[in-house]
């Protein structure tokens, strides 16, 4: 073995991560990256396009997205990797595919923490306006990086204490409209969460399919989980559940919300339509009008927090994807190094290139929508050759044992089918980022690919 390749081992101990999660720490991570009150900056959009039916698109986009939840939990019993789909895809349809997911998840691993700053950055200059919004985004960069660079064990105790405070302030949510609704009653038809209001006629199956499509950005990151199957104590299946958990918790915390707000709002579907302006901050508003601004000003301070701490996981996660890429020699060797089990020159990397994004987002005024335009097309790409991973390792090169034709051909064709569909569903800007980037991985794949000709 060549003294470079063995410099590259998984096993060398400058190249491995540290074994210290449990599987408490991975669902943390997975909702932290989410964010349990996800539903807040959308439900405007959401009801308008759904025609009311707002409650039923969360229902339908948490099976669309369960499909992809099964798919990764295939996989990551078999490639128990940290660099998630990089890894999958490698395993399952080649090198050169692995190549292709891990460099379009990076869309999605480096640019969805950005906009989490960003996010953060916006609430605490809503709430301190003397203070620039882009002062607040670098501050929330500076915090999380330290607490990721401490250790995965720190920034995950943190992060459930913040995921405590962000599940309480849901839990006061839901106690205060219900008080509301007990005592002054719906605005809306008790059903009509999940039939519609009848403000934009009939209810219609293409109208909820219209705001899925929408409403499954409100999913990403709760793969990143699988970025940290290398730092499991008790085997790889804890990843797994973990995936599959905190999918359905999310889902039934969005449906949750989303029903009792739009029980509250005091605007239809309608007007929301003829009146774009108000969807951005429809799920404000409905607090506001019915239980009161307290409740709003303590729903931004959570949206705030939790947003920085989103960002927290979705860093850790990014950093893995480049520590493994980087191992593998698809990227950089520094960044597979590792100092007491923690990948901080990929964690450094994450973060300037975080830091970068989110900053210059921060001074513009359409920075926020640049940045959500592209983060999904990343994300949904690299879902698809997961499916396709499945089918491949599974079907294909048969490296699994015994095919089951509907965990191992159906489930995975049914959920590309679905991201496919998403994408095809993007904004016009977000697909032709997307191809660039993807023809940006294709000229660094050839460029490797004949330098290693060259070399052998």
């Amino acid at each position: 073995m060549s003294d470079t390749e063995t410099a590259a081992s998984p096993t060398d101990e400058h190249r491995r991560l540290r074994r210290s999660l449990g599987l408490r720490d991975l669902v943390v991570y997975g909702l932290l990256f989410i964010a349990p009150m996800a539903p807040v900056g959308v439900f405007g959009t959401l009801d308008a396009r759904s025609r009311g039916a707002v409650a039923l698109v969360y229902v339908v986009a948490t099976v669309a997205m369960g499909f992809t939840a099964f798919s990764y939990a295939q996989m990551v019993r078999v490639v128990p990797q940290a660099g998630s789909v990089f890894a999958y895809a490698r395993a399952g349809l080649g090198e050169g595919a692995g190549f292709i997911a891990g460099w379009m998840a990076m869309l999605d691993y480096v640019l969805i923490p950005a906009v989490a700053y960003l996010f953060s950055g916006i609430a605490m200059n809503a709430l301190v306006p003397e203070v620039s919004r882009w002062v607040w985004t670098a501050l929330a960069v500076v915090v999380t990086t330290l607490l990721n660079l401490w250790g995965v064990r720190a920034a995950a105790l943190a992060g459930f204490l913040v995921l405590v405070m962000e599940i309480v302030v849901l839990l006061v949510f839901v106690v205060a409209a219900l008080v509301v609704l007990a005592r002054d009653g719906a605005h809306r038809g008790l059903w009509s969460p999940l039939s519609g209001d009848g403000t934009q006629g009939p209810f219609t199956l293409a109208a909820v399919i219209g705001a899925v499509s929408v409403a499954v950005l409100s999913y990403l990151g709760f793969d990143a989980i699988a970025s940290f199957a290398e730092e499991v104590t008790g085997g790889s299946a804890k990843v797994a559940r973990a995936l599959l958990f905190c999918l359905a918790l999310a889902g039934v915390l969005f449906v949750a919300q989303t029903y009792l707000v739009a029980l509250l709002e005091p605007m239809t579907s309608a007007q929301l339509v003829a009146d774009p302006g108000k969807q951005g901050a429809a799920f404000y508003d409905a607090v506001d009008a019915s239980v009161g601004g307290w409740l709003h000003d303590l729903v931004a301070a959570s949206k705030a927090i939790g947003a920085a701490f989103a960002a927290l996981a979705g860093q850790a996660a990014a950093g893995r994807l480049l520590f493994a890429m980087g191992r593998d020699g698809r990227l950089p060797r520094a960044l597979s190094r590792t100092d007491g089990g923690v990948p901080r020159v990929a964690l450094l990397v994450a973060a300037v290139i975080t830091l970068l994004a989110a900053g210059w987002a921060a001074r513009r005024d359409d920075g926020l929508d640049k940045l959500v335009s592209v983060v999904d097309i990343g994300a949904l790409t690299a879902f698809t050759l997961l499916h396709a991973s499945v089918v491949g390792y599974f079907g294909v090169r048969r490296r699994g044992g015994r095919v089951s034709w509907w965990r191992h051909v159906l489930v995975p064709v049914v959920g590309a089918a679905i991201t496919v569909a998403v994408i095809v569903e993007a904004s016009g800007v977000a697909q032709v980022v997307g191809a660039v980037w993807w023809g940006i991985g294709g000229l660094v794949l050839v460029g490797q690919q004949g330098r290693a000709g060259a070399a052998g």
